[in-house]
């Protein structure tokens, strides 16, 4: 009993320095977003969003600090030693859970250029937060349905289109774009409806990584392929606020991006086969990478 009133309390703490946290950023972060909606001058836009990617790193060293303080989670990590990106990549991330977004905050802050989400154009209208994504340049895309693609054919490739003229904003600011190639968290009903032939992972989707790398083309120049495991079971986000995740085991490759993965996927069936195979077959080897990963010894990192 007495360890579990620690816990909830080590989770209400974090919690409350979260809260603290995002409030001190609020005030200076949606000021300069302000100016820079209301003074229309690239050179002005360019300035302030350097300006509100150094506030957002403020925010984000104080995210990560009360986790190094409450949390007694052992973290296990290979790979880190000799990475070096200057310039901008993508990371393929196995998800399982929202534990996963915390913990590739923490593992890449400073170590990789700024954080990218491609958004919906829908959460633009979120109050708050859409502005907020609006200001730190994540890029906005506009998907199509492919009930809506059989009716109106003529949209085809469109939002590819969109999503490139999205990330020319990134010409000259190397970025970290995160893809969770499966889509959505690992959960035993998905894997056994997918009739998934891989025993830790849900099937890969190509259509993201291929959406990214059509985008960004040859501005993406490494692939940081991402494997998360939890070897006492997944657990949620508050049980990690609480310290409840005992330990935590990350595996981190560095690919190229070679001219084979760049391509038409919408209108090239070759290439979308290829890209396809290429992702399954990443997707086998981090399968196996995770029995490995089980296997390892224990130790902090």
């Amino acid at each position: 009993m007495w360890n579990f009133m620690i816990a909830q309390l080590r989770g209400i703490l974090t919690i409350l320095l979260f809260i603290l946290d995002t409030f001190l950023v609020t005030i200076p972060f949606y000021t300069v977003a302000l100016f820079k909606w209301i003074i229309p001058v690239r050179s002005w836009r360019i300035f302030c969003s350097w300006l509100l990617h150094r506030i957002a790193d403020v925010w984000l060293y104080f995210l990560n600090l009360p986790q190094s303080m409450t949390s007694k989670t052992r973290w296990v990590i290979k790979g880190m030693e000799s990475l070096n990106l200057t310039k901008s990549c993508l990371l393929m991330v196995n998800h399982q859970s929202w534990v996963d977004i915390m913990v590739l905050v923490r593992l890449f802050f400073w170590k990789i250029p700024d954080f990218k989400f491609f958004v919906k154009k829908e959460l633009l209208w979120l109050p708050i937060v859409g502005q907020a994504f609006w200001a730190v340049d994540f890029p906005i895309v506009k998907r199509y349905s492919k009930s809506l693609l059989h009716k109106k054919p003529y949209l085809k490739g469109r939002d590819l289109e969109i999503t490139r003229k999205a990330c020319e904003k990134f010409k000259n600011m190397p970025v970290s774009i995160f893809n969770f190639v499966e889509g959505t968290r690992f959960r035993v009903e998905k894997h056994m409806k997918q009739h998934s032939p891989f025993t830790h992972l849900l099937r890969p989707k190509a259509g993201g990584t291929a959406l990214v790398l059509g985008a960004m083309g040859e501005k993406v120049h490494s692939i940081l392929n991402v494997t998360i495991v939890y070897p006492k079971g997944v657990r949620n986000f508050w049980d990690y606020l609480c310290g409840k995740v005992g330990e935590i085991r990350i595996h981190v490759e560095q690919l190229p991006v070679t001219k084979d993965l760049l391509g038409d996927y919408f209108n090239d069936p070759q290439y979308r086969e290829h890209l396809q195979v290429w992702l399954n077959n990443l997707w086998l080897e981090k399968d196996r990478r995770i029995d490995e990963m089980l296997q390892w010894e224990s130790a902090s990192v």
